[in-house]
């Protein structure tokens, strides 16, 4: 018997549940006030539209020394039946270490049952786990130093949001990307467009980080991934990261009439290799704008 929508929304609140009895400490459990009433709005009017998946954080105290370790968790509608988007992380963590305990998070929660809720269990796999990958995270700059030969990626991700307009998400989209090394655009306006690239592990963080806690119109049309001998320099096309914004057709005084010239985006892309986007991201073939 197939398992509904409905059903699995049950299950992720009878988790919720569970966790915060976990973690009732202030801090421990993060999640946005409004998930779980349109989660049971929806459940007691399943007709409506889907209300957004579920988000939260679980902050984890890790060995004797109680280190931070962040469980960030998504669910897709169907979690149970389909697998959570889970991602740990911690600041006392290289990248490539947080990459790796990442990558052995994801094994073992893909060899669990399909069907059975798994964020408790990620919890504790975590709690277990999460030692050896601290401990060598101290070593790993004198490994670095020593000049191994490793193969990098470069990861360009298109984003594409309904609009971008307010001033504090203009300014965490591009406090984000300059943490993180990466180079691209945001496009403002409606509609918005983002893209990033850079080191893989970075740009997924981007990703994670701008999307939360509940950025409901946003998504990620394309992405891009080349491999390295050596730096990833030479693959960018773009130049540190740019705030696009173009001549914008309607009326200037009012906001949600603010649409940009796509015919100059376009143009703007093919300027940068990145002509073939434009129908990936808008579903039709673009035309330029008349000189």
């Amino acid at each position: 018997m197939a398992v509904t929508v409905k059903e699995c929304l049950e299950l992720q609140l009878l988790e919720v549940e569970m966790l915060l009895s976990m973690f009732p400490k202030r801090g421990e459990f993060s999640l946005d006030e409004d998930a779980v009433p349109s989660i049971q709005r929806y459940l007691r009017n399943a007709d409506g539209a889907l209300p957004p998946q579920l988000e939260y954080r679980i902050a984890l105290d890790v060995g004797e020394a109680k280190v931070k370790v962040e469980l960030q968790v998504l669910l897709p509608h169907m979690y149970p039946q389909v697998a959570p988007q889970l991602f740990a992380r911690s600041d006392a963590l290289h990248r490539q270490q947080q990459l790796q305990l990442n990558t052995h998070l994801t094994s073992h929660i893909s060899s669990l049952d399909s069907g059975d809720l798994c964020v408790c269990e990620a919890v504790q796999w975590l709690k277990d786990n999460s030692l050896p990958f601290l401990d060598n995270s101290k070593t790993l700059p004198e490994c670095a130093s020593k000049g191994v030969g490793v193969k990098e990626m470069l990861h360009r991700m298109w984003i594409y949001s309904h609009h971008i307009y307010r001033q504090e998400l203009r300014k965490k989209i591009f406090d984000c990307a300059k943490k993180l090394n990466l180079t691209g655009f945001c496009l403002t306006g409606k509609p918005g467009v983002i893209c990033v690239e850079g080191l893989r592990e970075n740009c997924e963080e981007f990703w994670r980080d701008i999307r939360y806690p509940n950025w409901k119109h946003i998504s990620c049309k394309h992405v891009e991934t080349m491999e390295a001998e050596g730096s990833i320099d030479n693959l960018h096309l773009f130049h540190g990261f740019e705030d696009l914004q173009f001549q914008a057709h309607g009326d200037y005084g009012l906001r949600n009439d603010y649409h940009m010239d796509l015919g100059q985006f376009l143009e703007y892309l093919k300027q940068h290799q990145s002509g073939h986007i434009f129908q990936i991201l808008f579903g039709v073939q673009g035309k330029l704008s008349d000189n």
